[in-house]
């Protein structure tokens, strides 16, 4: 029969690029597909792995002009939940649906695992023995494989020593099965030693995963009362019914405790996914966790898009931390995306936190979402004491950053024996450098941001693009020399003041920019958990979940620095970050104390957590976003049009304003120039969409995309519902 009597199968196939279509191709003989299957397929010059998303329309005289699917992938199809949630993400953020699919399917390099070896004892010694050849036969007797450079390192021989035995036939090389990428968990490996408040938190959340079906729980506990012990029995009922568990963690690099936690729970550790995994560790794991074969996954936001097999518990660590929130790309929120994969999967989700965000607290005092609550911290230990220092009545000395009191707490800590923390989220050695002569200050000459002087790497550096020069002897304005001074504070400058302070004390400075490697920063920070070092200095890397049982003293050396800029969530970040960071003191023994140096001793702020009260910063918090219906209450979206020509960009963005479609139940706000106002040599003017709670943004902001003026040249329009981020 001829083929245009009856026409080719067609599908319509998703593919991971930033495309908000699905395009139609045509079944070969000798494939079968069906939604949800992983393909290859053809488009423009190149081929592509993509996911068949739904039947297609035969149209008889069209057929032939269509391409044909190049082959099925031996891969579990994604599940109908999965895809419905990659719709639903793309369509209510906007993004491209390609550009979500694309995070489903960062499956590493797929194909044979390449081969492990080592070497074992296999045949007489050889004929002529020396010392190195020695140390290596008593090494090996038990006749046990081992991996060549670990015969190397512990036999202390050099790698021709092996080579030469196994020429020789006393040793053989065999080949390794797969190193195993997670052993199954223990659910009973170790039995939890409970207060009372934690197990009954304990057999709510094993209740809620023994129900099933789908529930929000807020484990809101204070810092230090074991939150993360108590989930973990939600873990371990959910393992016992055999099904997958996510724990999504903000800052995934950093959770070396973490991990070694689980391990002393269940026997082993989890498997990892993030952005540190090399190929072939992330095609295993995509494999193992779409073959039901890995239980435990604890990732970075981007694991919530993994196909599990049968995901039956979602947990979110930290839920409040801003890293959830990703700013490019499909612009999402990892909390809120979670709440929706797991009401898909019908699963319950748990969010822990010891200062919830203002809309988890908010559904929780509706009773939206169930709280289990921990006010105590584990064996007895008590909160620390918050003292505020009123830097307009007792600051330090003109040049200096520490105040006498808080360095006279430090000067006890250490006469004690204990650690002390000095806490100032400012990077470098010091946020501007000026003239002295003049007043010029030097600017990054890409964007709207003042160089931040690093004296460790003895560069100006941009902390927006990455820019950097070396420190310039002669001001480019007045032409004076060795003019150039730093003005106020950074961890780097901060570490001078305290070698002058403390010269005997060993201090450790730990910020984003000194990171080396993952390894080595997990290194240092249980270098500090086992009291190696006296007094640790750090930016907001420090406040991320970290145990220090040492650590007793924490001064805050500028409280004030999050409240000037203007943005909403500004006194909740603020209060975030100073509450988890102080909530690092007296963790295991002694009395924690936190010193607060502010110039605003009276804000709401510094009086919540000085008397202690997040029942009052909530409410007052929780009180002013209502009467201005700010998010929870409203809704937000940011809308960003930027270019390399300042009038061309502008002219852009007004005449998108005015194609704004007319509705009483939004305020459309600007377009104004952004706060930072150039990025990368780019223009960047900043609109802002107000709607009331329950009106459907996302449509609206559709249909006035697809209004707005056509884009020319090099203009760029971003578009970010649910903004964390007004700059």
């Amino acid at each position: 029969m001829s083929e245009s009597l009856f026409p080719r199968r067609v599908v319509d196939v998703l593919v991971p690029l930033a495309l908000d279509q699905a395009y139609s191709y045509r079944v070969p003989p000798g494939i079968e597909v069906a939604p949800g299957d992983v393909v290859v397929v053809p488009l423009g010059q190149r081929e592509y792995t993509a996911v068949v998303w739904g039947e297609g329309t035969a149209r008889p005289g069209l057929d032939n002009r269509l391409k044909d699917i190049v082959a099925k992938l031996d891969l579990p199809p994604l599940k109908t939940e999965l895809r419905q949630f990659i719709d639903w993400v793309s369509d209510y953020t906007l993004a491209a649906r390609g550009t979500v699919l694309r995070m489903s399917l960062r499956m590493g390099e797929l194909g044979p695992e390449k081969p492990r070896y080592a070497v074992r004892l296999a045949g007489p010694p050889p004929q002529r023995m020396t010392p190195a050849r020695g140390r290596v036969l008593a090494l090996m007797q038990d006749a046990l494989a081992r991996a060549k450079a670990e015969v190397v390192q512990e036999a202390g021989v050099s790698s021709g020593v092996i080579d030469g035995l196994v020429d020789e036939g006393t040793l053989e090389t065999v080949e390794l099965p797969p190193a195993p990428l997670a052993q199954p968990p223990n659910p009973d490996f170790l039995a939890p030693d409970f207060s009372p408040a934690q197990r009954s938190g304990a057999d709510t959340l094993r209740e809620t995963v023994a129900k099933s079906g789908f529930s929000v729980t807020l484990v809101d506990g204070v810092t230090g009362s074991g939150k993360t012990e108590v989930y973990f029995e939600a873990v371990a009922e959910n393992i016992r019914r055999g099904r997958q568990t996510l724990i999504l963690m903000p800052e995934i690099a950093l959770t070396g405790q973490f991990l070694d936690r689980f391990a002393l729970r269940f026997g082993v550790r989890p498997a990892e996914w993030h952005s540190q995994l090399s190929p072939r560790k992330r095609a295993r794991t995509y494999a193992g966790v779409t073959a039901n074969e890995i239980s435990v996954v604890v990732g970075a936001r981007s694991a919530l898009f993994l196909p599990y097999a049968d995901l039956g518990l979602i947990i979110l660590d930290e839920e409040h931390d801003p890293a959830y929130k990703q700013e490019d790309g499909a612009r999402y929120h990892a909390r809120d995306m979670a709440v929706v994969r797991a009401r898909a999967a019908q699963i319950p989700i748990l969010l822990a936190s010891a200062t919830p965000s203002v809309e988890t607290e908010v559904n929780a005092r509706r009773n939206r979402y169930r709280r289990v609550h921990l006010p105590e911290r584990f064996g007895g230990q008590l909160q620390p004491s918050i003292e505020a220092i009123d830097l307009k009545r007792e600051g330090p000395a003109r040049g200096r950053f520490i105040a006498p009191r808080l360095a006279e707490a430090v000067k006890i800590a250490l006469e004690r024996g204990e650690q002390a923390l000095l806490f100032l989220n400012r990077r470098g050695y010091a946020p501007l450098t000026l003239c002295r002569s003049c007043g010029h200050r030097l600017q990054c000459p890409n964007c709207d941001a003042w160089l931040v002087d690093h004296r460790f790497k003895r560069r100006l550096v941009c902390h927006l693009c990455g820019f950097s020069m070396p420190p310039p002897n002669v001001c480019v304005k007045c032409e004076a020399v060795d003019s150039f001074a730093a003005v106020g504070p950074g961890v780097e400058r901060l570490e001078e003041e305290v070698a002058t302070l403390f010269p005997a004390s060993r201090v450790l400075v730990l910020s984003s920019d000194l990171v080396e490697s993952m390894d080595r920063l997990r290194a240092e920070l249980d270098d500090v958990a086992q009291g190696r070092f006296d007094i640790i200095i750090g930016t907001q890397l420090v406040a991320k979940g970290h145990n220090f049982p040492k650590l007793n003293l924490v001064g805050v050396v500028d409280a004030d620095l999050g409240l000037g800029n203007g943005d909403p969530r500004a006194t909740e970040r603020t209060f975030q970050l100073l509450h988890q960071v102080i909530g690092r003191a007296g963790r295991s023994e002694g009395f924690g104390a936190g010193y607060l140096q502010t110039h605003q001793p009276e804000h709401p702020v510094m009086r919540a957590l000085i008397a202690a009260d997040r029942e009052a910063f909530y409410s007052n918090e929780i009180e002013l976003r209502e009467k201005s219906a700010y998010p929870p209450f409203g809704r937000l979206a940011g809308v960003v049009v930027s270019g390399s020509d300042k009038h061309a960009t502008e002219a852009y963005a007004r005449r998108f304003a005015a194609a704004a479609p007319h509705d009483t139940h939004v305020k459309v706000l600007g377009p104004a120039e952004a706060p930072l106002a150039v990025v990368r040599g780019r223009f960047r003017f900043r609109l802002l969409a107000k709607s009331p709670r329950n009106y459907d943004l996302s449509a609206y902001l559709r249909d006035w995309r697809a209004a707005g003026p056509k884009i020319t040249g090099n203009l760029k329009l971003e578009i970010d519902v649910d903004p964390q981020n007004f700059s």
